[in-house]
């Protein structure tokens, strides 16, 4: 899973993939901001045929956050 959201992070904010790690910080070591924030639960929802709700969403705030969640409820 975690090698599948990786990828979608990557492509979606155009960072470096060896900087994407369980304990990365979406905001903080990713620069990802609100519209970004949007823009990748898109991106991972159509990549893993998957539904995010928003409140969940904001409740991520790491890479393993992510992952977590997805292997959890998808």
């Amino acid at each position: 899973m975690f090698e599948k959201v990786r990828d979608v992070i990557v492509e979606t904010l155009g960072c470096e993939a060896d900087i994407v790690t369980l304990e990365a910080s979406l905001a903080d070591d990713l620069g990802a901001d609100s519209i970004d924030a949007v823009e990748l639960n898109i991106a991972l929802e159509d990549a893993l045929n998957v539904s995010i709700p928003d409140e969940a969403l904001a409740e991520m705030k790491t890479v393993g956050d992510i992952v977590s969640y997805l292997e959890q409820n998808a």
